[in-house]
């Protein structure tokens, strides 16, 4: 056979490897696209069923319990109990502002009283009174100096309360306040709490000099924010877990303690829902003064929360409501999308 002979036959045999070659990669090509297809479509499947889900808190109800199973992850293996690290004084700086819903009008310091209610055998307190809403909060005229800060979320403003409740609700709620004579409630993003106290709810009134009778703790932590920003503050204040000692919650049939404490600014524009166990934690304190100084209006002067083992949206300022209860409360970025547990 001749040189040509086997070159052809060489050829030929090339040319039917290649061919073979083809007939399976055009078996892949259609196999990887028909299973392409099928994934596309059920990932276009999970997407319209996440987007078209039920809203809780304006997240997708599927998104809602991720972050409800986290927590409970989260409460499962550090059981509220887990201390936050503490750093040298010397490492401490002035917290910036961020965020001054409920504070935009000044408080005249005397006008202040905790709103405390749900304590056990309240009647016998001499801070007692038979409605703690009555109680009605004073403000002045007049700017403060200090820096108020940035918000990268959205601006607050009367308008955006309708955003979360129907305008006919909000506008009638408006006109039954203004025409009792009082400050409107509810006028930030998230609208009015649905946890706020009935009128005529019983109560403590309690002072500055009654707070500041438990005793003193100074903490140098870190104050994270969910923007992804964080500073080393050196807080002053009292114990979380020496107001409750000193005013405790009445218990519940079965003998245990409510289970959520709930949070207000003075006439509710802010509002926070917590685990009894986060405001027993040893580390949450009542704040009434940063590096050493009182409080200022912009960070919540007179009395705010630091709980370093949560995000900074769960640290009220200016707190003027504390109320132990049994039903989970309302708490204002949780309605916005925000997750309510917000452990670090």
């Amino acid at each position: 056979m001749s040189d040509l002979d086997d070159k052809e036959m060489e050829a030929a045999e090339q040319a039917t490897a290649d061919e073979a070659v083809l007939q399976e990669s055009r078996k892949h090509t259609r196999r990887s696209f028909a299973i392409a297809a099928v994934a596309a479509a059920a990932g276009w499947g999970v997407y319209e069923w996440i987007d078209n889900s039920h809203r809780l808190s304006m997240q997708p109800k599927p998104f809602r319990r991720v972050f409800q199973a986290n927590a409970r992850l989260s409460r499962t293996i550090f059981d509220e109990r887990a201390l936050a690290p503490t750093y040298p004084l010397k490492r401490a700086e002035e917290l910036r502002v961020n965020g001054i819903y409920g504070l935009k009008q000044a408080l005249v310091p005397e006008s202040w009283r905790l709103q405390l209610v749900g304590v056990a055998d309240a009647k016998s307190n001499p801070r007692y009174v038979p409605d703690v809403t009555a109680w009605e909060y004073q403000y002045a005229d007049v700017k403060a100096h200090e820096d108020q800060g940035h918000d990268t979320k959205v601006a607050p403003s009367a308008d955006t309360a309708e955003k979360m409740a129907p305008a006919s609700m909000v506008a009638g709620e408006k006109v039954r306040q203004e025409r009792a004579g009082r400050m409107p409630r509810g006028l930030e993003e998230a609208g009015e709490s649905r946890s706020t106290l009935k009128p005529g709810t019983p109560g403590l009134l309690l002072t500055m000099d009654d707070i500041l009778k438990l005793p003193k703790h100074d903490l140098v932590t870190q104050f994270k924010c969910i923007e992804g920003w964080s500073q080393i503050v050196h807080w002053g204040g009292v114990r979380m877990a020496d107001l409750v000692a000193a005013y405790p919650p009445e218990k519940r049939p079965d003998g245990r303690l409510p289970r959520y404490v709930y949070m207000e600014t003075p006439n509710g524009d802010y509002y926070v829902g917590y685990d009894m166990n986060v405001c027993l934690h040893p580390q949450t304190l009542l704040v009434t003064e940063m590096g050493g100084t009182p409080l200022t209006q912009y960070h919540g002067a007179p009395l705010r929360l630091h709980a370093p083992t949560k995000y900074g949206y769960k640290q009220i300022k200016r707190i003027g409501l504390i109320a132990y209860t049994d039903q989970q409360p309302d708490d204002y970025w949780t309605k916005l999308g925000y997750d309510w547990y917000a452990g670090l």
